[in-house]
Order: structure tokens, then sequence, then C-alpha cells
């Protein structure tokens, strides 16, 4: 169903928001952020947030990274990892894998601080959302691996608000 004008029969498109970020890397180590704005102010995720229009999801990422950590990247052409369908929300989730060009990040108007983290040292437990989640257990399984293939999730939140996500797409990477 859509939203039509029943004047001019014109369409009200209401259209899934991009949300887009990156898995930034130094050595063995992700850079995450701590949130400073709601939702889940506190708690860590990795450098995201909503792609502007005029840029592509690269770009956006890019921004988001910059904006949120102070952070530049060197990003490869494989740079694509994670995807995730949120329909519940009209959300979509892009993450690429980049690098740190250099160690000079800071913390951003969205971030109370942004710091490095080896595999052992990731807060689980503080980190704010699912995808933030998969994404890193996926980084450090497929960093053992030096394989890094391209994923395509499906998340879907049942009555109880339990979550389930859905593998739905794999590369050959």
């Amino acid at each position: 169903m859509r939203h039509c004008c029943e004047a001019c029969d014109s369409i009200f498109y209401q259209n899934p928001n991009n949300v887009v970020g990156t898995l930034p890397i130094f050595e063995d180590k992700v850079l995450l952020c701590k949130r400073a704005i709601e939702p889940r102010l506190g708690k860590w995720t990795l450098p995201a947030g909503f792609m502007e229009n005029g840029e592509s999801s690269l770009e956006g990422a890019v921004r988001e990274t910059r904006e949120e950590a102070g952070a530049e990247l060197i990003v490869r052409d494989d740079s694509l990892y994670t995807i995730f369908n949120l329909p519940k929300i009209n959300q979509v989730y892009l993450f690429f894998r980049a690098e740190l060009a250099n160690l000079d990040f800071a913390a951003g108007a969205e971030s109370l601080e942004v710091e490095l983290f080896s595999e052992e040292e990731i807060p689980w437990d503080e980190l704010a959302f699912p995808v933030v989640v998969s994404t890193l257990k996926h980084y450090f399984e497929d960093r053992r691996q030096q394989r890094y293939p391209v994923r395509m999730f499906d998340v879907h939140y049942s009555p109880e608000r339990k979550i389930s996500t859905t593998l739905i797409s794999l590369s050959n990477a």
C-alpha cells in the first residue's frame, strides 16, 4: 500500500533508509565508537549512519566514519562486507571493511569515545545493535581463514521481540 493524493493521484513514496558504515581495522584490532545519542546511548558500535542524498553507499560509510570517529580510511576494491535487511523498521545496513590510514582518530559529536579493540577486548555485552555483533563475529572468524565473503542477511523480530538473523546470500570470496 502506498499513500496517494486523491486530488492529483501523486504517490507519496516512503522507502527504506540505508544505514552505511565501516568495519575499520588496524592490525588485529577494530575501531568502535561509544554512542553519544539514542538509540542505545552509551553502547558500542561500528561507525555508521544514514546515507545522504547525492552520495554512494561507500562515500556515506567513509563520511560517517570521519564524522563519528575522526578516522581516515584506506578502502580496497573488495570492501563490501555485510548487508542486513530489516524490513520491520524499513532499513538496510551496509558495512564495508576498511583499514585505518593512521591512528589519528577521536570521538565526533555522536560518539562519547572511540577505541581500538582486539577480539578478546570487544565489550560483547555492551554492543548497540545485533547487526554489529554479527558483523564483528563474522569478521574475526573470517580473519582466521583470511577469506572475506560478502554476506547478506534478513533480520526479523518475533512478537516476543526475539531477533532472528537468516543468511540469504554468501559470495564465493
